[in-house]
């Protein structure tokens, strides 16, 4: 923490009294600094321990930020630093307000905020990537179903490779059974790449506290490129979530296919979270296994 704070000190050329933890991620710290007064300055400092993940966000908030309404937290510097251990920290603009999962003051307010969200995320949706897919630092052209089974196939040969002990044999024939129906799970597919957010979950949305009004969306995912049904299934793990994905279906409908999908995007995408954190969601995964087990026969 004393070297955070003469890093960003230095880096900023004023005093930085002290640094606070406000947010824990699995691959990110998020903290605030304080002045000589004891006064917050108007941006935070997001720690990152994964090498390049910064830069990624860094170019993937300007793309958000470029191509859409909903206001994202502005990019103020990058400190890319050689102390060990080696870590990079993102100083980015600070924004009050509460996660959309605090209740709002009505049910009106509650659709007011929702249609707010939808229209947000469709502004992103509506940018077409022209047969690109894939992350912030490797896009290629191809088709979605192509390089989501790419993703797969190196997700299965490193778990092979790391037996990680949170994984049962139950677990690993799932992920194998899916592996085998992928293309049956993708039949039929056709929706182009779009821009997309990459991780809608509830804490990433920002209202006003009282006013309930949308503010911004924070803390977005490495993929830039994907068909719209990979940015909504985070929405489908809670009660609050259905609400918003319901009224994105209602203006923008996607494949019916994305009732199983939606699992195996999840299914997957835990199995990336442990790869590259070593954090696990045993509820999540088990809630994802037992949902696609009826398109896995």
């Amino acid at each position: 923490m004393e070297q955070l704070r003469s890093e960003l000190a230095l880096v900023l050329g004023e005093p930085v009294s002290r640094v606070e933890c406000i947010s824990q991620q699995p691959y990110a710290s998020l903290y605030t600094l304080y002045d000589d007064s004891g006064h917050s300055l108007p941006l935070v400092a997001k720690y990152f321990s994964m090498k390049g993940v910064a830069s990624q966000e860094a170019h993937k908030l300007s793309m958000l930020a470029r191509e859409g309404k909903v206001r994202v937290p502005a990019v103020y510097g990058l400190v890319i630093s050689q102390q060990p251990p080696q870590h990079e920290v993102l100083l980015i603009e600070r924004i009050g307000g509460v996660a959309v999962e605090a209740p709002t003051r009505s049910p009106d307010r509650w659709q007011q905020l929702c249609e707010q969200i939808v229209e947000g995320i469709l502004c992103w949706h509506r940018i077409d990537s022209h047969g690109l897919v894939g992350t912030v630092d490797s896009t290629q052209h191809n088709r979605w179903p192509a390089w989501y089974g790419q993703r797969i196939e190196v997700l299965w040969a490193t778990l092979n490779y790391l037996k990680p002990p949170a994984l049962s044999m139950d677990d690993l024939s799932v992920l194998f059974r899916s592996r085998q129906y992928q293309a049956r799970l993708f039949a039929g597919f056709d929706d182009p790449c779009v821009l997309v957010h990459g991780n809608l979950l509830l804490s990433s949305m920002i209202k006003e506290a009282w006013g309930d009004q949308l503010l911004a969306m924070v803390n977005p995912g490495t993929v830039l490129w994907a068909p719209r049904e990979f940015d909504l299934y985070p929405l489908c793990e809670c009660g609050v979530g259905d609400d918003i994905l319901r009224e994105y279906l209602r203006r923008a409908p996607v494949a019916e296919g994305f009732v199983a999908r939606r699992w195996l995007y999840i299914l997957w995408e835990e199995i990336a979270r442990l790869i590259h954190t070593r954090q696990f969601d045993r509820q999540r995964f088990t809630m994802a296994s037992r949902s696609l087990l009826p398109w896995l026969s």
